[in-house]
């Protein structure tokens, strides 16, 4: 990954992070490593914790940035909200996407974006 994507993709993370927690989630933790993979930004929001996927954009060119959560990338947020169930079996997870347009500003909460 080039130097400017990996600051990209901070800045969108940097943005998510805002945005979350003006809408009263708390932050758990950032850039969570399992072993089967990394969570971008874990949230508390009331009872549920949820796993935020952040994907940044600065233009349209390939789609937008929701659309980077692809079949396969589904398939890794599974396996990595299976792996945070064994640490926390009692609460209720979900996978969100936060979609950030940079080029134009704009942040998209897709809550449940990702469900077995």
């Amino acid at each position: 990954m080039t130097f400017s994507r990996k600051r990209l993709g901070k800045h969108g993370e940097d943005l998510a992070l805002k945005y979350l927690e003006q809408k009263g989630y708390k932050l758990l933790a950032r850039n969570l490593r399992l072993f089967c993979g990394e969570i971008d930004l874990l949230f508390c929001d009331q009872d549920t914790l949820v796993i935020v996927e952040v994907k940044t954009k600065s233009d349209e060119s390939f789609g937008l940035p929701q659309e980077m959560v692809n079949y396969k990338k589904k398939k890794k947020l599974l396996q990595l909200a299976k792996a945070l169930w064994q640490k926390y079996p009692n609460k209720t997870i979900r996978i969100d996407v936060i979609a950030v347009d940079d080029r134009n500003k704009k942040i998209e909460h897709i809550v449940n974006a990702v469900e077995e």
